[in-house]
């Protein structure tokens, strides 16, 4: 018995990036996980009138966070600083990531500045963008009721 499945095409772009992104940087940096850049997951629904991009960003203070539009393209970008904790008998590990990243996710055509909105909450933060209005079809009437004629000559061979 076969399973349908509802296919959620921002799902699968977002894991087909994130391979990609994990693909590229064993390519160009080793496979060491310590060159791995630090970029946090993305999370992104829609709503009746919105797009949302969430991200957790913990620890990560506003004035540090930077949401840019340009030429359809949403560009987040923050920075987070490492904490340094000196002790001379003991040892500490670092394994939450530091420094900055940039994430850049398309928006839909027609996308202005006004129709975007960021906030951070408990450090997740939340880019909400407003769909832009798609234009309806118009209707065309056809023959007479629309007034229009036709001019021509017909020829009987």
């Amino acid at each position: 018995m076969a399973t349908l499945v509802r296919w959620e095409p921002f799902r699968e772009i977002a894991a087909l990036q994130n391979e990609m992104g994990r693909f590229m940087n064993g390519l160009l940096e080793g496979n060491g996980r310590t060159n791995e850049a630090w970029v946090p997951a993305l999370d992104v629904w829609e709503t009746e009138d919105e797009l949302v991009y969430a991200l957790d960003l913990p620890g990560i203070p506003e004035d540090k966070i930077s949401v840019e539009l340009d030429d359809g393209a949403l560009t987040i970008s923050a920075e987070r600083e490492r904490a340094q904790e000196e002790a001379q008998d003991r040892f500490y590990r670092y394994e939450r990531r530091y420094g900055t990243f940039s994430r850049t996710v398309g928006v839909p055509q027609g996308v202005t500045e006004s129709d975007v909105a960021a906030e951070s909450e408990n450090g997740v933060l939340e880019v909400h963008v407003k769909k832009p209005k798609q234009p309806k079809p118009k209707r065309i009437q056809v023959g007479a009721a629309a007034g229009a004629t036709i001019e021509g000559k017909s020829e009987k061979k």
